[in-house]
């Protein structure tokens, strides 16, 4: 099953619900290297992370989703320009992660 880093909107019930149809059991976890920032586009303001200098972190849940729902995933975060990539958390969890698609 593949597992998914949301430090997001997608740690919210509501989108959960929306997205997946049900409610994601997850964990908490860290994502080093990164930090968050905050991107306007239109009238929203969207989370969005970045590389940065060793001692940054990014705080979490990681969720274990099927395969239909990464592609649900896939599809609610390319409506805001996110492109999914591969990242090892701090528990040593793989996982997957969106980005703003330019940020990549």
């Amino acid at each position: 099953m593949p597992r998914l880093f949301s430090y997001g909107s997608l740690q919210h019930a509501a989108v959960q619900l929306a997205t997946f149809g049900r409610l994601l059991p997850g964990k908490s976890d860290g994502l080093a290297g990164f930090e968050l920032e905050t991107l306007q586009r239109g009238g929203k303001l969207l989370a969005n992370i970045r590389g940065a200098r060793p001692g940054q972190r990014v705080d979490g849940t990681v969720f274990e989703i099927t395969d239909a729902e990464l592609l649900a995933a896939d599809a609610y975060e390319r409506a805001d320009s996110y492109a999914r990539i591969g990242v090892t958390l701090m528990s040593g969890t793989d996982a997957w992660v969106y980005v703003e698609a330019a940020s990549r």
